[in-house]
């Protein structure tokens, strides 16, 4: 056995010293794969490039982490083979292309090329059927979804990124316990970086309950997360395929104001009623395929239940993620940007935009647009958030308005242009959310509604702080090394 343990400890220090001897070449031959074999933006690239070669042991790690996409399309191909254009999609872009689509309200007819390039690019159905209800409280958007979840019927799916085991997701699984013992069919999917925090044990003793449960890239060796980069972001919820959720607010105490660290959690999720619930139905039996290896469209009964809606808000629901060729949230915002006339309003926790979303903003500005844009005051993420400043103070510099909100850790994500069209979900305005994250946004042409949504926004402006040109140049030098830095490491955060 000594014989055993002595080999083994001589082939790591052999293997060590292989590394140490050519660490100049095996970042030579990094370098070359992510320069010249990888898609990537040359500002990533550039950054990568900086950490292998400053520093080269712990880089190279990281890099294989959370750096590397080489088998990309390996990892989604399921999901890519299942996830097709249908003939209702290809109906619909007839109807559009020949002029025969009318919209519900005449005056968004100038949104028809938005609309057309959602279902082209994203195979986003607009839906026209739909009532929808804004929450920007945790409480009264979980007293709300506990109220559906008891009145479920048929089956009730949950998806969120983050689920703690306290005391808002020990409610919410007593009603699901309930409802399972009632014969409703009960899912929980999750992803396995948001809920590390939660032992297996727990996920197995809801599965005796009968409750199905699946977990999104989960960890190898219940451990170690292999692809940290890919992470399934989206916070949904269905029941009987007439009422969903969709917005910002996670399962936890912090997103209903019990965390002292945060204070008050100001968010904004969506309650949909009507057609716009079977797209977010598709996205999460698409999304509960890949994770748990099923295919539930071989059941009919998730439609069957199903009724249209009375409501009256046009709806369509935008997915992306790094199993799609476009980064379809954020290309919806960037078209979004240049149909603005006159205002555009943006809340997000981390605002690390592109270039191009950046520079669509900054023309806004300089055309007559009053660009609005509200962000956190203090940071749960210290790099992002310094990396968020810096490029507010450039649009502020540029003369647009910006805000920090001072009541709390505001989370809400979406964009709202000239009161009549408003796109919010999961996705933060960040690269992250529109290159790596599996995001959900609903992006809704309603007059009622974007005038709503303006009103909340203006109203959160009480409790806000505006970033004038001579506040932000008053920084100190101590932020300006903060924001430099977090800067340069921007298209990895």
């Amino acid at each position: 056995m000594y014989e055993l343990f002595l080999t083994a400890g001589e082939t790591i220090r052999d293997c060590w010293n292989f590394v140490s001897d050519h660490l100049i070449f095996l970042n030579f031959i990094l370098s070359i794969i992510i320069v010249f074999f990888q898609r990537r933006e040359p500002k990533s690239a550039w950054a990568w490039l900086l950490i292998l070669n400053t520093i080269p042991i712990v880089g190279f790690i990281i890099y294989l982490f959370a750096g590397t996409d080489m088998h990309k399309r390996k990892m989604f191909r399921i999901k890519e083979i299942e996830d097709q254009v249908n003939d209702a999609i290809r109906e619909q872009e007839y109807s559009i292309k020949s002029k025969e689509l009318r919209l519900l309200n005449p005056e968004l007819k100038s949104y028809e090329d938005l609309i057309y390039y959602n279902l082209e690019s994203a195979r986003a159905m607009l839906t026209g059927d739909n009532t929808v209800k804004i929450f920007t409280d945790g409480n009264d958007k979980f007293e709300a979804l506990i109220e559906d979840i008891r009145g479920a019927e048929h089956y009730v799916f949950l998806q969120y990124y983050i689920i703690k085991n306290d005391v808002l997701f020990n409610r919410i699984k007593d009603v699901l316990i309930e409802k399972a013992a009632q014969g409703v069919e009960v899912r929980v999917l999750f992803d396995g970086m948001g809920c590390r925090s939660v032992h297996h044990k727990y996920w197995a003793q809801l599965r005796e309950q009968g409750i199905h449960t699946a977990e999104f890239f989960p960890a190898f060796l219940r451990r170690f997360h292999l692809r940290i980069n890919y992470r399934n972001h989206r916070k949904i919820a269905i029941i009987d395929g007439m009422v969903s959720y969709v917005g910002g607010f996670n399962i936890g105490k912090e997103y209903i104001g019990l965390d002292p660290k945060f204070g008050y959690w100001r968010d904004t999720h969506l309650r949909i009623e009507g057609s716009a619930s079977a797209e977010l139905l598709i996205r999460f039996i698409l999304d509960w395929n890949y994770a748990a290896k099923e295919n539930l469209f071989r059941n009919p009964v998730y439609y069957q239940c199903f009724k249209p809606g009375k409501g009256e808000a046009d709806i369509q629901i935008v997915s992306s993620g790094p199993d799609s060729s476009l980064q379809n949230v954020r290309n919806n915002y960037l078209r979004m940007i240049h149909k603005a006339k006159k205002k555009i309003y943006i809340q997000t926790p981390y605002f690390i935009p592109d270039e191009s979303i950046m520079t669509a903003l900054t023309i806004a500005v300089h055309s007559g647009v009053e660009v609005n844009i509200m962000i956190p005051c203090k940071p749960d993420h210290p790099f992002v958030y310094w990396a968020t400043y810096s490029y507010v103070g450039d649009l502020v510099m540029a003369g647009a308005n910006c805000y920090t909100y001072d009541n709390g850790f505001l989370h809400a994500k979406g964009m709202i242009i000239d009161g009549e069209v408003l796109s919010y979900g999961t996705a933060n305005m960040d690269i992250r959310s529109f290159a790596l994250n599996f995001e959900v946004n609903a992006t809704i042409y309603d007059q009622k509604l974007a005038t709503q949504m303006e009103r909340i926004f203006e109203e959160d402006l009480a409790v806000c702080t505006k970033i004038t040109k001579d506040l932000y140049l008053r920084r100190s030098l101590m932020i300006r090394f903060k924001e430099q830095v977090s800067r340069l490491l921007s298209p990895l955060l």
